[in-house]
């Protein structure tokens, strides 16, 4: 929340986004127009990528969201799809209002890049096309650049989302929290058909369609996991940053090679390219983000006043493939000193923003685990090829990187694993008393991997083996934090089933970082 806003206004502001959640639930559709076009906002509504003057307006058409050919059941045509934002609820105070065309090229996607609203402000924003409105969202803009006295946001982050493997219920609780912003890293859907991936006991729903390798299985797969109530419900609280990681394509993908490059199966390029636009398509992004053919620019920063700078990262497109044939391997070749897990472009810049910060917390949200972890007992140790074990030498520029440049706050913000962590970054692993100079927080999944467990069989290899490692479980949720000049809160909230719909949330264990104490201290 924007520290200039008074006790009463954030009282009003958590009513009125309490408002817009009930309202993306339970939303009426008007009657449609005599065109015949049934209610195309079944997808819902999103905001994304906040600036301090602006965000990104998301929706896309799909009266019939799992259609087989991908267009949503709409017509072969350009849509005029009129919005508006509001600095309230009920849209009594207009502040913009604009039209935008839906093309079926882009999916019948409409994104709206706003501009020229208040910084740090809250503004409500909805869809009209042919007679039907859609539900409404909350959003908000960032801070002015340099604001920082005052300043509290509420963050929360998430990865990891296996419509197969539960309901989305971590999803509506983090929507009940009422964050300020939502990082999404990675995996939002999974490109498996029906039956692939099993969970223990069976999988409680099962995906549309088969795996996904065309334009039109990535848009199908898109829609039917955005038709999920819960997950409307985090997209329309607030404004989203998200990144992917492998399944929004294909299953631990590394640059142009795909998981079992010896199977037969379409081009892989037109595979990437296919899924890039569909993810652009169904994302609240800019539109420096629109693919081109098998690219997408997906790194990008974020700035939080002069509260927090997030980096978001992207460890799929650019990275070497993986060591060692992949895995959990001992393999020396993950310590090479060319391996790249964010290619050499990305890395600069990632060490340029370092030098260049000013920013009280710098954020790095990020796909795979960071920290070493070894899970072999005794001597000796096996690591993860997939994760940035497998590219040591790219994780000691890194980190490297933020302590030259003598960065205030550095936290690496982590998805992918489907167990919930916090680890204390260490300048040089192999050193007991290397010094820490930075902290990691791992959100577990949404759902994959099912209900899952307080602790795995091998909790205790990995405390024995990993020191630094401060937490562990094996949940499924999502991490909730609050920023302030002097501290980050962090709050593991995890749910005790998935299988089922409506289980409640709880705090698992809580963690403070405090300004200027590199590492992580129980709340």
């Amino acid at each position: 929340m924007s520290g200039n806003i008074s006790r009463r206004s954030v009282l009003i502001g958590g009513a009125a986004a309490a408002g817009v959640l009930s309202g993306v639930l339970g939303h009426r559709v008007s009657q449609a127009a005599p065109t015949g076009l049934p209610n195309p906002f079944t997808l819902g509504v999103a905001s994304g990528d906040p600036s301090a003057d602006g965000v990104v307006l998301w929706t896309r058409l799909a009266p019939q969201p799992l259609a087989e050919d991908g267009m949503g059941g709409m017509p072969n045509r350009v849509v005029r799809v009129d919005w508006e934002v509001a600095a309230d609820e009920g849209f009594r105070t207009i502040v913009q209002r604009g039209t935008a065309d839906a093309a079926p090229e882009l999916g019948h996607s409409v994104h709206v890049e706003l501009a020229g609203l208040r910084p740090g402000a809250e503004y409500f924003y909805r869809f009209r096309t042919e007679g039907h409105l859609s539900p409404a969202g909350r959003t908000r803009t960032a801070p002015a650049p340099g604001a920082l006295d005052g300043l509290e946001l509420t963050m929360c982050f998430v990865s990891c989302s296996q419509y197969e493997h539960g309901y989305f219920t971590a999803y509506r609780r983090l929507a009940e929290d009422h964050p300020d912003l939502v990082l999404h890293l990675g995996d939002y859907i999974y490109e498996y058909k029906a039956g692939d991936y099993q969970v223990p006991g069976g999988n409680p729903r099962d995906h549309a369609g088969p795996e996904t390798e065309t334009l039109a299985n990535y848009r199908q797969r898109h829609a039917q996991y955005k038709t999920d109530p819960d997950l409307q419900a985090a997209h329309a609280i607030a404004p989203w940053a998200p990144v992917f990681d492998d399944h929004e394509l294909d299953n631990n993908w590394a640059n142009m090679v795909p998981e079992r490059p010896e199977r037969p199966q379409p081009n892989f390029a037109a595979r990437r390219a296919a899924a890039f636009q569909a993810y652009y398509e169904n994302m609240p992004l800019r539109a420096s983000a629109r693919p081109r053919a098998t690219t997408i620019q997906l790194y990008r920063r974020i700035h939080w006043g002069a509260l927090a700078t997030f980096h978001m990262l992207d460890t799929r497109q650019y990275r070497d493939d993986q060591a060692c044939g992949d895995g959990l391997k001992t393999c020396p070749e993950r310590r090479a000193a060319n391996r790249t897990i964010v290619g050499a472009d990305q890395e600069r810049w990632l060490l340029d923003g370092f030098r260049e910060s000013r920013a009280r917390w710098d954020l790095l949200g990020q796909q795979v685990f960071f920290a070493q972890l070894d899970v072999q007992p005794g001597p000796g140790e096996t690591n993860n090829m997939d994760a940035w074990d497998g590219y040591a030498a790219n994780r000691d520029r890194v980190v490297r990187g933020w302590v030259d440049a003598k960065v205030r706050n550095p936290v690496v913000l982590t998805g992918d694993v489907h167990t919930a962590w916090a680890a204390d970054i260490k300048q040089r692993w192999e050193d007991p008393a290397s010094p820490i100079v930075g902290s990691e927080l791992v959100a577990t999944s949404i759902t994959s991997g099912g209900d899952g467990s307080e602790f795995r069989g091998d909790t205790e290899i990995i405390r024995l083996e990993n020191p630094h490692i401060r937490y562990f479980n094996n949940r499924r949720g999502y991490v909730r934090t609050r920023m302030t000049a002097d501290r980050m809160h962090a709050d593991f909230r995890a749910v005790p089933y998935v299988s089922r719909p409506g289980a409640p949330v709880q705090t698992k264990a809580s963690f403070v970082i405090e300004d200027r104490r590199p590492g992580l201290h129980p709340a």
